[in-house]
């Protein structure tokens, strides 16, 4: 059920993998595929009943790790093997397969983030649009009421305004892939209070009065916010703050790579959340999944990124 929040009451991430289902037209480009826990994350798809995959890299070794799980990919019609001779020409064919629209997802598969970051941003079969790349995290964080999604924690070190504005634009485009139709934003300081020894509060103001003028649409800012004041009414009523984005904010902007770095592995180590992520800002969404990532976590990572190409 679609409703103002998202596709189910409980905002579970499993919900993600029941919208994918009803994509049967989204192909995945998977560069370098030959890596156990990619092919785990790609049968858990298959089995889920989402996506059609193309397999780039060593056939020889894709196939037996296939094997390994029980996975006949030749009788499997959702799945195809192409032989790559190298990582760089196994990335080149997955990026490529994107640009000429015979994908509509690009994943990371055993290669350097760096070679794949490298093909996306070629000039001639790239996966450029001018707008900037950014990583967006959509958590299922327990005891809370609906998603919590988390942006940059990988991609953008320290982003200017100009930056910040547009990451907000990717995680917005993103939140209304998966059923948010117009997320609250809140762009994180330590304080509440604009201060001119706080560069993150003076952004926050200018993101907010961006936003109040249509220069960032489709969303609501309000900051800048401290952590508390955005995801708790109580905290937000205690200090007195009347805001429409206060104690319910969708997405947390953080002012730099190091914040969300923390914020990130915080909601999975110690909240015990659960977490799907995409890069956002290309021609398609990207899956850059992490060996730390659980296979649980890389198969939602998928369904998010098959839900936001569908749009």
């Amino acid at each position: 059920m679609k409703g103002q929040r998202g596709w189910i009451h409980d905002m579970k991430l499993q919900s993600l993998v029941d919208q994918a289902t009803q994509y049967d037209n989204m192909t995945v480009a998977v560069a370098a595929a030959e890596d156990e826990e990619v092919i785990e994350a790609v049968t858990m798809a298959l089995d889920s009943n989402f996506g059609r995959f193309i397999l780039y890299g060593d056939s020889e070794k894709i196939s037996q790790l296939l094997k390994q799980k029980n996975e006949d990919y030749a009788k499997n019609g959702r799945l195809q093997l192409v032989h790559a001779d190298s990582k760089v020409q196994a990335t080149e064919l997955a990026v490529k397969a994107v640009h000429l629209n015979e994908a509509n997802v690009l994943m990371k598969g055993n290669v350097p983030t760096a070679t794949i970051l490298k093909a996306v941003l070629n000039k001639e079969f790239g996966l450029r649009t001018g707008k900037v790349l950014s990583h967006v995290a959509v958590f299922e964080v327990p005891s809370y009421d609906h998603y919590i999604i988390v942006t940059d924690a990988a991609m953008n070190i320290a982003p200017d305004l100009e930056q910040k504005a547009q990451i907000v634009s990717n995680a917005v485009s993103i939140a209304r892939a998966i059923g948010i139709e117009k997320p609250k934003v809140a762009p994180l300081a330590a304080v509440e209070v604009v201060n001119p020894a706080m560069p993150a509060t003076l952004d926050a103001a200018a993101l907010t009065m961006m936003n109040k003028r249509g220069q960032i649409t489709d969303c609501i800012v309000d900051g800048p916010l401290a952590l508390d004041n955005a995801v708790s009414m109580l905290a937000a009523e205690h200090k007195g703050i009347d805001s429409e984005v206060a104690g319910q904010a969708d997405i947390l902007l953080v002012p730099n790579i190091e914040t969300g770095n923390v914020l990130y592995k915080s909601l999975i180590y110690f909240a015990n959340a659960k977490v799907g992520a995409v890069i956002a800002g290309a021609k398609a969404p990207i899956v850059l999944t992490s060996r730390a990532d659980s296979a649980e976590s890389k198969l939602y990572s998928l369904a998010l990124a098959v839900c936001s190409a569908s749009k």
